[in-house]
């Protein structure tokens, strides 16, 4: 009886040993392609039964060019990167692993929202250039500001009960969640009107791409502060630069970019009021781990027993083996 195919497009950050091993022991022959553009997927992955990527891009003519594919499985919470469409239409199940890292993002925009409340990116680059002089930056007093964010699904509701107890008030919006306790439920523009920082927990979808537009960046508190460890196409980057460029918005902290890594000149680099972290938030040893091994587990149940775990897109039955 023919073996199932596994194919790894990309590995990013991560050890795929446990997948692979885990893999190996369910029946799977496991290959690596090249690099992760399309025609080096193709080469691996022309029989292939299953996808598992980092970043690698799964659109409809790669699926088009791949047939006997079945299943897509992100390394990620994230699955902007999959055509859910294309996967839908040819019955490709699509997976992602919601919970291996909720911890280490939302300690690091916990992290970032108290850098940022207290200026001490700024403050170590004054030390640095010989400035011993506190009273430039306007450190904020934690009890007096709100804090708001914005998708309350398992890391933005971590993350407002790590803040909650720092902060004077928290308030949410989330277009799907209607509640959640010690948190004060505010439409988006009302959110973004009355925060002091403004910490983005949404996935990227049609309907949240420049979720943070000119439009709504100009609604923030004046002096505000906004944080993102989701994904970068929810801001609009140029009217992000521009509000901090006229002092509207007093910083930023950013753990992911349009571009990564970005091109040297990118003006966000040089900027004095932006924190950057490169696409680190999820890290941990612990994390990676677990993102290893719940991307190639979803594979292997699908296999076993005809349904991954943490479900995107649902597939087709599979056919009697």
């Amino acid at each position: 009886m023919r073996k199932p195919v596994a194919v790894y497009t990309d590995v990013v950050d991560t050890d795929p040993a446990p997948g692979v091993k885990l893999l190996e022991e369910a029946g799977f022959t496991v290959r690596f392609a090249a690099s992760p553009a399309p025609a080096d997927i193709v080469a691996a992955a022309a029989d292939a039964d299953a996808l598992l990527l980092g970043y690698a891009e799964i659109d409809r003519p790669l699926l088009e060019a791949l047939p006997a594919v079945r299943i897509v499985a992100t390394q990620s919470v994230g699955y902007d990167m999959v055509d859910l469409d294309a996967c839908r239409e040819r019955g490709i199940w699509v997976t992602n692993v919601p919970g291996a890292a909720t911890e280490e993002v939302a300690s690091h925009a916990l992290a970032m929202t108290l850098a940022l409340l207290r200026g001490l990116p700024y403050l170590d680059r004054d030390v640095r250039a010989g400035i011993w002089d506190g009273t430039r930056h306007d450190l904020r007093r934690l009890s007096e500001v709100t804090v708001g964010v914005v998708g309350l699904g398992r890391i933005g509701r971590r993350y407002a009960e790590y803040v909650r107890p720092l902060v004077g008030r928290v308030v949410g919006y989330d277009p799907a969640v209607t509640a959640m306790h010690g948190v004060q439920w505010l439409a988006l523009d009302e959110l973004l009107a009355c925060s002091d920082v403004v910490s983005l927990h949404l996935p990227l979808t049609a309907q949240t791409r420049g979720l943070l537009d000119a439009r709504r960046l100009g609604l923030m508190r004046e002096g505000a502060s906004l944080v993102n460890v989701s994904r970068a196409g929810l801001i609009d980057h140029r009217a992000l630069v521009r509000c901090l460029d006229e002092g509207r918005l007093s910083g930023a902290a950013l753990d992911v970019l349009p571009q990564e890594p970005p091109e040297p000149g990118d003006p966000i680099l040089a900027h004095p009021r932006v924190l950057l972290t490169p696409h680190a938030a999820y890290l941990s040893a612990a994390s990676s781990r677990d993102y290893v091994l719940q991307q190639a587990e979803n594979v292997v149940l699908w296999h076993a027993r005809g349904r991954p775990v943490s479900v995107v897109v649902e597939g087709r039955p599979m056919a009697p083996r």
